[in-house]
């Protein structure tokens, strides 16, 4: 007799509104490092998530879904109990705020939440609505806008030590070098 394994099979992945009352409708932008590269050239936003497996189900789901994250991961451990991180990476370009727009827009399928208008932006202390907008203005979009705003703060911090000021954001972007040296401008 010929066992098929294939009846056993159990598939898992996330349904409609299966998220209702799992997450809490705040995302977090930058407030940690990028694994898959430096923090000038990425986004990192993130979700509380009250549940292990849901977590884990919404980090596929971001990863499998869209063309432009990087990466997607959860907190290994609970954050607090029955709390959990999901992490999403995406490139720090102007587009960015569209993109995160898109992925609230889209949890409307998983929670209670309708569209990107039922979140808030936690972002450098701040908790305010979410907006497009609001995004595009208060995120660094661009490597040299976040050197430029970061490395201000940390020269200040130079000179309040005696050290020399150092300028990093003079570095030419390799990308947009090649991109205006194409189109014979520079």
């Amino acid at each position: 007799m010929h066992n098929n394994n294939f009846n056993n099979l159990l598939s898992e992945s996330l349904g409609f509104k299966d998220l209702e009352g799992l997450m809490k409708p705040t995302v977090h932008v930058d407030e940690f490092s990028s694994k898959m590269g430096d923090d000038d050239d990425v986004i990192v936003i993130s979700f509380f998530v009250r549940d292990a497996q849901a977590a884990k189900d919404l980090m596929a789901w971001f990863e499998k879904g869209y063309d432009f994250v990087l990466d997607a991961d959860r907190s290994p451990g609970e954050i607090k109990p029955n709390r959990y991180l999901v992490y999403v990476e995406i490139r720090r370009r102007s587009t960015a705020g569209g993109n995160v727009e898109m992925l609230l827009n889209d949890l409307n399928t998983l929670t209670e939440y309708a569209d990107s208008n039922e979140w808030t932006m936690h972002y450098k202390g701040k908790e305010i609505p979410f907006s497009r907008d609001m995004f595009d203005q208060l995120v660094p979009l661009s490597p040299r806008a976040y050197r430029e705003r970061y490395e201000k703060d940390l020269n200040e911090v130079r000179v309040a030590a005696g050290v020399p000021v150092v300028s990093n954001y003079d570095k030419k972007d390799r990308a947009l070098q090649a991109i205006q040296s194409a189109a014979g401008i520079i």
